[in-house]
C-alpha cells in the first residue's frame, strides 16, 4: 500500500460510518444525499424551527473570508480545512455520485426534506421567512466556493486528496475502504444476532426464537 494511499485511509477513518451518524446531530451535514449538496436546501429553515446560530462555524468563517490562507502553510493544514466543510456540507462533487451517497447516507440533516411542496415559495415570500433561509444557503454555497479554492490551493501545492481534487486512485481507495466499512458493519450486525439468539436455525418455522434451557445435574 502506498503512502498516498494510507494518508487518504488515514483522513476516512475520521469520517462517521453511516448507522452511528444518526445519533450524532452535532456531526451531520446540513445538506443530505437526497436533495444532494448541488441541490441545496429546498425546504425553509422557519419550517423546521431552526435559526441562524445553527449554521456551522466553519461555514459562517466561509461567508466572510472564502478566500482566506491564513495558516494553511502545510497540505496538512489544508486538508485539515476541507475535512471541516467536509463535515458540514457533505462530500465534493469530484468522488462520483455512488460514493458520494454511499458516505452521506444516515447523515441528513434535521433542515433537510427529501419531497418539495409545491407553491411554498410563494408563501415563504408573503411570510417574509426568505431572509433567514437565504442566510443558510448562502452559508453552504461559501463552503462549496471555498472548499472549491483550497483544494485548487492544494492542487498547486502539490499536495494530495483532501487537500486536493480526487484523483483515480483516490477513487478506488475510497470505494476500497466504504467496501470494507459495509462488510465490518455487517459482520457486526450477523455478530450481534447471534449473541441474542436471533440466527434463523435458532428460530421455529414460525420465527419465534428458540431459547435453550439450562441443564441441571439431578433433575429429571
Amino acid at each position: 500500500m502506498s503512502t498516498r494511499t494510507r494518508a487518504l485511509i488515514a483522513a476516512l477513518a475520521l469520517l462517521p460510518l453511516a448507522q452511528p451518524a444518526l445519533a450524532q446531530g452535532d456531526s451531520k451535514p446540513i445538506t443530505s444525499k437526497d436533495p444532494s449538496a448541488l441541490d441545496i436546501a429546498k425546504t425553509p429553515v422557519t419550517d423546521l424551527n431552526l435559526d441562524s446560530k445553527e449554521i456551522p462555524e466553519v461555514l459562517t468563517r466561509a461567508v466572510k473570508q472564502p478566500y482566506d490562507l491564513t495558516g494553511l502553510n502545510s497540505c496538512a493544514a489544508i486538508g485539515r480545512s476541507v475535512q471541516e466543510i467536509f463535515a458540514a456540507i457533505g462530500p465534493d462533487v469530484d468522488i462520483p455520485k455512488e460514493e458520494r451517497d454511499r458516505i452521506s447516507a444516515g447523515r441528513v440533516a434535521k433542515w433537510i426534506v427529501s419531497s418539495f411542496i409545491p407553491f411554498r415559495g410563494l408563501i415563504r415570500e408573503i411570510s417574509g421567512a426568505n431572509d433567514r433561509e437565504r442566510e443558510v444557503r448562502a452559508a453552504i454555497q461559501a463552503g462549496m466556493t471555498r472548499r472549491g479554492f483550497l483544494k485548487g490551493v492544494g492542487a498547486s501545492r502539490g499536495c494530495d486528496y483532501p487537500a486536493a481534487p480526487a484523483t483515480a486512485e483516490d477513487i478506488a481507495a475510497i470505494e476500497a475502504e466504504l467496501d470494507r466499512r459495509d462488510t465490518e458493519e455487517k459482520n457486526g450486525d450477523k455478530d450481534t444476532k447471534v449473541e441474542r439468539g436471533e440466527e434463523q436455525g435458532d428460530r421455529t418455522s414460525a420465527g419465534v426464537p428458540i431459547v435453550s434451557q439450562p441443564v441441571v445435574q439431578g433433575q429429571i
